[in-house]
């Protein structure tokens, strides 16, 4: 037996997909399923977020061609 522990966030019909190992792929399987609520990634960014402190980008200067389109991109953009 292999435990697999995932956190997915449900389809637009409410239905959940389980990824499996390939080598499950062609067995009958039995799940057991917990469920519950997680956080997600976003609501714990502003909990674990430093401030910046005063003064740390002294000195930093954008490339004057900054806004300039990229040379590798060119024939998308035409």
């Amino acid at each position: 037996m292999s435990i697999i522990t995932v956190i997915m966030e449900p389809a637009a019909d409410g239905t959940l997909h389980i990824p499996v190992p390939a080598e499950w792929l062609h067995h009958r399987i039995r799940v057991k399923a917990e469920m519950e609520p997680v956080a997600k990634p976003q609501d714990n960014l502003n909990k674990t977020r430093i401030a910046p402190l005063p003064g740390c980008l002294k000195g930093f200067r954008m490339a004057d061609d900054y806004d300039e389109p990229l040379g590798d991109f060119k024939e998308y953009t035409e």
